[in-house]
């Protein structure tokens, strides 16, 4: 799964455009790397990304297409949050 559409479909940004940019601004790390908006992604991947004054890092837990919102949260779990 493309990484611009993981972020969108666990709903840790909202918008898949605003994904997209982020990554291509260097503000989202795959494994410790700058990813871009087309990295494919797996389950265990870390993901590390920067909002604002903070940032949040992830696991990817597993990857799906279609997720309804009470089970985004489920795809990933927070390793660290300092936002």
């Amino acid at each position: 799964m493309r990484l611009d559409k993981f972020l969108k479909t666990s709903r840790l940004i909202k918008r898949r455009s605003v994904a997209n940019e982020i990554c291509s601004s260097g503000r989202v790390k795959l494994n410790g790397r700058p990813a871009k908006p087309g990295a494919e992604i797996k389950p265990g991947d870390i993901l590390e990304i920067a909002f604002g004054q903070g940032n949040t890092k992830v696991r990817i837990l597993e990857t799906q297409n279609v997720v309804r919102k009470e089970q985004a949260q489920s795809l990933y779990e927070i390793i660290e949050s300092d936002s």
